[in-house]
């Protein structure tokens, strides 16, 4: 039988503080949140692996999705610089892990989530780990969610081609997005700040993620 206590706390020192996290906010929550339970039971003897985990399989229609692996989660929420009053939307959340540790971090948070059925399991998971602070809605990742807008802080739960320019609108004055931008072995980590009117953006990391989709560009024709 799997020590998942054993095996979270090796994570954060092995795969987390290894990567330069240092904000003991990040460590506590990712010690503290069992990732386990985020998962179907088939798959959580890999909870605290060093990868990606295949939580949907790919259909006619619905893409595959996965749950991040642990160490650029913690960066990209380290990067953020989230205080405990801030209120956040994580785009794309196919198990509710990613706000879930976001909600240890902030003072409430939107969970988008595209896939009705990964949604339902979300708030699910959610619900009987007893995290009351996070509100699962549905809807094209793209488009975030404007109606309980503006954030202090968005979350990008996967990689992305390009970020568009909807979701930095929906960002307070001062709001940070932390994304993955491009689909490559070692793809930037962006952190994009709302300040007046631009949305000034600085690579903080490289990394490779599995896409999130609908942020693909769009097609170009040559002629």
């Amino acid at each position: 039988m799997t020590d998942f206590a054993s095996a979270r706390a090796t994570m954060v020192d092995t795969q987390i503080r290894t990567e330069g996290v240092t904000d003991h906010d990040v460590l506590r929550a990712m010690a503290e949140i069992p990732r386990e339970k985020f998962l179907p039971p088939a798959s959580r003897q890999f909870a605290y692996i060093d990868d990606d985990i295949l939580v949907a399989e790919a259909t006619a229609g619905r893409p595959a999705r996965y749950l991040m692996r642990p160490a650029p989660l913690a960066r990209l929420l380290q990067e953020a610089e989230i205080d405990h009053s801030d209120f956040a939307l994580v785009v794309g959340c196919p198990t509710g892990y990613a706000a879930a540790v976001l909600a240890r971090l902030a003072g409430s948070v939107v969970a988008l989530e595209s896939d009705e059925e990964l949604a339902a399991k979300a708030s699910e998971n959610l619900v009987e780990q007893g995290i009351d602070n996070v509100a699962v809605v549905t809807g094209p990742l793209e488009t975030g969610y404007p109606s309980e807008g503006p954030y202090d802080v968005i979350l990008l739960g996967g990689a992305v081609e390009t970020v568009p320019q909807n979701l930095f609108e929906q960002l307070r004055e001062g709001g940070r997005l932390v994304a993955v931008v491009g689909y490559g072995r070692a793809a930037p980590a962006m952190v994009y700040t709302h300040t007046d009117d631009d949305y000034g953006g600085r690579a903080v990391f490289d990394v490779h993620l599995p896409a999130l989709p609908g942020f693909q560009k769009p097609k170009s024709f040559v002629f």
